[in-house]
Protein backbone atom coordinates (compact mmCIF):
# COMPACT_ATOMS: atom_id res chain seq x y z
CA UNK A 1 0.00 0.00 0.00
CA UNK A 2 1.26 3.41 -0.85
CA UNK A 3 1.84 5.91 2.14
CA UNK A 4 3.70 9.24 3.04
CA UNK A 5 5.39 9.97 5.98
CA UNK A 6 4.03 13.45 6.45
CA UNK A 7 6.46 16.41 6.78
CA UNK A 8 4.09 18.34 8.46
CA UNK A 9 2.98 15.84 11.79
CA UNK A 10 5.39 13.04 11.19
CA UNK A 11 2.54 10.68 10.69
CA UNK A 12 2.20 7.99 8.34
CA UNK A 13 -0.75 7.99 6.17
CA UNK A 14 -2.30 7.27 2.64
CA UNK A 15 -2.35 10.37 0.04
CA UNK A 16 -5.06 12.69 0.21
CA UNK A 17 -6.46 15.88 0.16
CA UNK A 18 -8.79 18.16 -0.75
CA UNK A 19 -10.57 18.30 -4.51
CA UNK A 20 -10.14 21.36 -6.54
CA UNK A 21 -13.50 23.16 -7.50
CA UNK A 22 -13.70 21.85 -11.13
CA UNK A 23 -12.56 18.26 -11.15
CA UNK A 24 -14.13 15.22 -10.08
CA UNK A 25 -13.11 12.87 -6.82
CA UNK A 26 -11.53 10.49 -9.50
CA UNK A 27 -9.70 13.38 -10.90
CA UNK A 28 -8.41 14.44 -7.27
CA UNK A 29 -7.49 11.20 -6.16
CA UNK A 30 -5.05 11.21 -9.44
CA UNK A 31 -3.48 14.56 -9.01
CA UNK A 32 -3.29 14.24 -5.10
CA UNK A 33 -1.08 10.68 -5.33
CA UNK A 34 0.99 12.31 -8.03
CA UNK A 35 1.97 15.43 -6.20
CA UNK A 36 2.48 13.84 -2.91
CA UNK A 37 3.98 10.51 -4.21
CA UNK A 38 5.49 10.86 -7.91
CA UNK A 39 3.78 7.83 -8.39
CA UNK A 40 0.97 7.96 -11.36
CA UNK A 41 -2.51 5.45 -10.66
CA UNK A 42 -5.36 4.69 -12.17
CA UNK A 43 -8.94 4.64 -9.85
CA UNK A 44 -10.03 1.47 -9.55
CA UNK A 45 -12.86 1.48 -6.95
CA UNK A 46 -14.31 3.70 -4.30
CA UNK A 47 -13.91 1.45 -0.89
CA UNK A 48 -14.97 3.66 1.63
CA UNK A 49 -16.46 7.11 2.97
CA UNK A 50 -14.66 8.28 6.48
CA UNK A 51 -16.12 11.05 8.56
CA UNK A 52 -14.05 12.83 11.01
CA UNK A 53 -16.83 13.33 13.25
CA UNK A 54 -14.54 15.86 15.49
CA UNK A 55 -13.55 18.11 12.23
CA UNK A 56 -16.96 17.32 10.19
CA UNK A 57 -14.62 16.17 7.49
CA UNK A 58 -15.41 13.39 5.29
CA UNK A 59 -12.82 11.55 2.70
CA UNK A 60 -13.49 9.49 0.28
CA UNK A 61 -11.13 6.54 0.13
CA UNK A 62 -10.56 4.81 -3.25
CA UNK A 63 -8.65 1.63 -4.67
CA UNK A 64 -5.68 2.43 -7.29
CA UNK A 65 -3.34 0.73 -9.12
CA UNK A 66 -0.13 2.20 -10.20
CA UNK A 67 0.84 3.15 -13.94
CA UNK A 68 4.37 5.05 -13.85
CA UNK A 69 6.44 7.10 -12.34
CA UNK A 70 8.59 6.68 -9.15
CA UNK A 71 8.88 7.29 -5.61
CA UNK A 72 9.67 11.19 -4.59
CA UNK A 73 9.96 12.90 -1.88
CA UNK A 74 7.68 16.29 -2.09
CA UNK A 75 6.84 19.67 0.30
CA UNK A 76 3.89 17.71 1.60
CA UNK A 77 6.28 13.87 2.41
CA UNK A 78 9.59 13.22 3.90
CA UNK A 79 8.90 9.40 3.06
CA UNK A 80 7.02 7.84 0.58
CA UNK A 81 6.68 3.21 1.11
CA UNK A 82 4.65 0.94 0.30
CA UNK A 83 3.81 -0.74 3.21
CA UNK A 84 2.81 -4.26 3.53
CA UNK A 85 -0.63 -4.47 5.27
CA UNK A 86 0.27 -5.96 8.20
CA UNK A 87 2.32 -3.23 9.18
CA UNK A 88 -0.56 -0.41 8.83
CA UNK A 89 -2.35 -0.84 12.69
CA UNK A 90 1.38 -0.90 14.27
CA UNK A 91 2.74 2.56 11.99
CA UNK A 92 -0.40 4.47 11.55
CA UNK A 93 -3.73 6.10 13.90
CA UNK A 94 -6.19 3.52 13.53
CA UNK A 95 -8.27 5.99 11.57
CA UNK A 96 -5.84 5.73 8.60
CA UNK A 97 -5.13 2.08 8.72
CA UNK A 98 -8.95 0.88 8.57
CA UNK A 99 -8.71 2.73 5.40
CA UNK A 100 -5.81 0.96 4.01
CA UNK A 101 -7.44 -2.42 5.14
CA UNK A 102 -11.39 -1.85 4.15
CA UNK A 103 -9.64 -0.90 0.49
CA UNK A 104 -8.40 -4.38 0.44
CA UNK A 105 -11.74 -6.02 0.76
CA UNK A 106 -14.03 -6.73 -2.38
CA UNK A 107 -17.07 -6.19 -0.87
CA UNK A 108 -17.88 -3.08 -1.35
CA UNK A 109 -17.42 0.10 0.08
CA UNK A 110 -17.38 1.14 3.48
CA UNK A 111 -19.07 3.80 5.65
CA UNK A 112 -17.13 4.71 9.22
CA UNK A 113 -16.75 7.03 11.51
CA UNK A 114 -13.66 8.40 13.83
CA UNK A 115 -12.73 10.61 15.73
CA UNK A 116 -9.46 11.49 14.07
CA UNK A 117 -7.70 9.00 15.47
CA UNK A 118 -9.91 6.00 16.51
CA UNK A 119 -13.01 4.70 14.73
CA UNK A 120 -16.53 5.04 16.28
CA UNK A 121 -17.29 1.60 16.68
CA UNK A 122 -21.36 1.96 16.98
CA UNK A 123 -21.32 4.25 14.16
CA UNK A 124 -19.95 1.52 10.95
CA UNK A 125 -21.97 0.17 8.26
CA UNK A 126 -21.33 -1.41 5.13
CA UNK A 127 -22.59 -0.65 1.28
CA UNK A 128 -24.20 -3.95 -0.26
Amino acid sequence: MLVIKRRDNGNWEPPGGVLELDETPQEGVVREVLEETGIHVEVEQLTGVYKNMIRGVVALVFRCKPSGGEELITSESVAVEWMPPDQAPERMSEAYAIRLLDALETNGPRVRSHDGIRMTPTRQTHID
